[in-house]
């Protein structure tokens, strides 16, 4: 087996150049510590990953919605692992994360309608598109699609580096196992 060549950085090999980052968001997951592998793109990523995971008009409800489909159409274990974690928290049930992964009714399926969208034609149909802003805002549709851009973008590099799922989270879903998943 191919070893990755970019595995999550150590605190010992962290880079000095980002240093003031490692003890913050970028420390605590292994996505981040496989993305300092490049430590100005991980610098520059801190602003929009502020914006769109704590400052997002979708809200952390809806944002989950988004990331969770968007990380079972990647096929990104890491990120749906990590976010049926976040979701259980907000208080999803597993039943709302496994019809996340289908087709969900209601504002999840409007939601998942648009994610699918972004994924088959590249963009939201006008239609979709009024719909959703009738339901959410237009500032949080913006959100929407940047936040598939976001996670399309974090998949990628999960996946081209094998990035392991960190060892909180798998020693959770190991103890609750949820019988959808990203694959």
């Amino acid at each position: 087996m191919i070893r990755s060549p970019c595995p999550p950085i150590s605190d010992a090999d962290w880079p000095d150049s980002v240093a003031d980052l490692r003890d913050g968001f970028a420390g605590q997951l292994n996505v981040y510590r496989t993305m300092a592998h490049h430590p100005a793109l991980l610098r520059a990523w801190a602003p929009l990953r502020q914006h769109l995971v704590k400052d997002s008009a979708l809200g952390p409800d809806r944002s989950e919605v988004v990331i969770l489909r968007t990380g079972h159409r990647l096929g990104s274990h890491y990120e749906w692992a990590h976010h049926v974690s976040r979701a259980r928290a907000l208080g999803f049930s597993d039943e709302r994360i496994r019809a996340i992964a289908a087709m969900p009714e209601g504002e999840d399926g409007l939601i998942v309608r648009a994610v699918d969208a972004l994924f088959d034609a590249h963009r939201i149909p006008a239609e979709l598109e009024v719909e959703l802003t009738a339901a959410i805002g237009r500032e949080a549709v913006f959100d929407l699609i940047a936040t598939v851009g976001f996670y399309f973008t974090l998949g990628g590099i999960l996946l081209t580096y094998e990035t392991p799922v960190d060892p909180a989270i798998a020693q959770e879903l190991e103890r609750s196992p949820i019988d959808a998943d990203c694959s």
